[in-house]
């Protein structure tokens, strides 16, 4: 009988101990000169732990360092046009046919960027002072700084706003050894701020005298340069073989240069539509006479005209759902990326999406694969690119919507005909929205794909963009090397 309230435990259990993960402390020691010369500030956030944190990293490595510019620096111009005037280039924007292709510093770091804007040569500027010239290091220094790109092939010659500094070097090898100095983590930061840590707004060529770098040994710098410039020759003919693969699908349908399309003999924008063609859309860029222009011509000289939709050409096209994103530190989930990053080898400001809040989404509607055709649908509408091996599980937001190739066979042909001027035309005419510019899966599905007449140049266009892709692949690969080596035998060597 029991004779009281007690209760008996008649098996001893043990609570699991939760152990909780606290973050690092930041911290770093200030001088009394610092704080005076920030406005005797005693805030943390006024000095950057982990910037000051890295310039003492660079200036206790057992290379020593060297000052990047000045008179025994590393540098032997950095200049930007209009530098020395300390005036802003006049910029006179036309069509394309009446000038020049103008690239601005948001497209710098694209492994193959194409002009948003034409500048008239009329323009009261030098035109050879914009013009890059290959065997430069460019850097942004305005808007987004600290963005880095080495002038191969690709952009020699190229026309590029005044908003990008340009650096020439006493010694070639050191060209692609700042590159990844300044791609690494430990160097942009540096780069990114000052001597107290506060992110510089607008950077002057006068600020790189204030940046040394590791002293390395001609060897060491050799190795890291050699494979950089390696990475940009891959990228170099990877977009030569894009080029000539979308030549053969020009020469084939007989395409004539998209601005000769766009031409109209009305000084007005006008046009009419039949009834019977709305399709339910009733805003004018759904009709604009372009499209019908193309679409007309792909029947007169294609073998046939289908859709994304097509299951010889799509297995799925995927729009993601609207979810708020849970990030994390790097190495705790998979990468994120947005559409502004879609044109490059490897997207600076990558974010981390948590597997433990997001892991079913991810598997379904996130991830990315190889050979995917990626398409961005909100806000800039119609980039396109082909998802590399790198990418691999790699993650994208809700604003980009994917196409899942049938096989091997069509991938890459499906995406150099919509990267293409006229496939531009046919993905932007989808359009709608008053204030953010949208289009859907639906859309994509109905956007026009001519098949060719000669199936074996529509078998070498799909070959060229495959293997352009594997070039690019590699690419990255001896970037991560160089960045690796950089890190592991320069920044933190022992």
């Amino acid at each position: 009988m029991v004779s009281s309230n007690l209760a008996f435990q008649l098996e001893v259990t043990t609570q699991p101990k939760i152990e909780v993960q606290e973050s690092p402390v930041k911290w770093c020691s200030v001088s009394l000169s610092d704080v005076v010369s920030r406005g005797k500030r005693l805030e943390a956030s006024v000095f950057d732990v982990e910037a000051k944190q890295a310039r003492e990293k660079i200036s206790k490595g057992i290379y020593g360092t060297v000052a990047l510019a000045g008179d025994n620096g590393l540098i032997e111009t950095a200049y930007y046009p209009g530098w020395i005037q300390r005036s802003r280039l006049k910029r006179i924007y036309c069509d394309r046919e009446y000038g020049e292709g103008f690239y601005l510093p948001s497209q710098m770091t694209d492994i193959y960027p194409k002009p948003e804007k034409y500048i008239s040569r009329l323009a009261d500027c030098d035109m050879d002072e914009l013009r890059l010239k290959k065997n430069t290091l460019l850097l942004t220094r305005s808007g987004t700084i600290g963005s880095v790109a080495y002038v191969s092939k690709t952009l020699d010659r190229c026309v590029f706003s005044d908003d990008v500094i340009r650096i020439t070097f006493k010694e070639q090898y050191d060209l692609g050894y700042v590159y990844a100095f300044l791609k690494s983590k430990v160097g942009n930061l540096i780069l990114r701020t000052n001597g107290y840590g506060s992110v510089i707004t607008h950077i002057e060529p006068g600020h790189l005298e204030e940046i040394t770098v590791p002293n390395a040994p001609i060897e060491l710098r050799k190795r890291v340069n050699d494979l950089i410039v390696r990475s940009y020759a891959l990228r170099d003919e990877s977009n030569e073989m894009i080029d000539e693969a979308t030549q053969l699908l020009v020469g084939e349908l007989h395409l004539p240069p998209i601005y000769k399309m766009e031409k109209s003999d009305s000084t007005v924008d006008t046009y009419s539509v039949k009834l019977s063609n709305m399709n339910l859309r009733l805003d004018a860029s759904y009709h604009v006479p372009i499209v019908d222009a193309i679409i007309a011509h792909l029947h007169q000289n294609a073998d046939e005209v289908t859709t994304i939709g097509d299951p010889r050409i799509s297995k799925e096209v995927i729009l993601p759902g609207r979810f708020k994103r849970v990030y994390v530190d790097e190495g705790h989930g998979r990468v994120f990326i947005g559409g502004k990053q879609l044109g490059e080898l490897d997207p600076c400001n990558k974010k981390y999406l948590s597997l433990v809040h997001h892991g079913e989404r991810i598997a379904k509607q996130l991830e990315l694969h190889e050979n995917m055709t990626l398409i961005t649908c909100s806000g800039t509408i119609g980039k396109v690119t082909l998802v590399g091996k790198h990418w691999e599980s790699w993650t994208a937001n809700q604003h980009i919507i994917r196409v899942v190739p049938a096989n091997s066979e069509i991938a890459g042909y499906l995406n150099v005909f919509l990267a293409s001027d006229y496939g531009h035309q046919l993905i932007t005419r989808f359009t709608y929205g008053s204030v953010v510019d949208e289009i859907d899966d639906n859309h994509v599905r109905q956007i026009a794909i001519p098949l060719l007449k000669d199936r074996a140049v529509q078998k070498h266009i799909n070959e060229l963009a495959l293997g352009a892709n594997k070039k690019r692949y590699e690419a990255y690969c001896l970037e991560q090397e160089a960045l690796r080596i950089m890190n592991e035998e320069v920044i933190l060597a022992k």
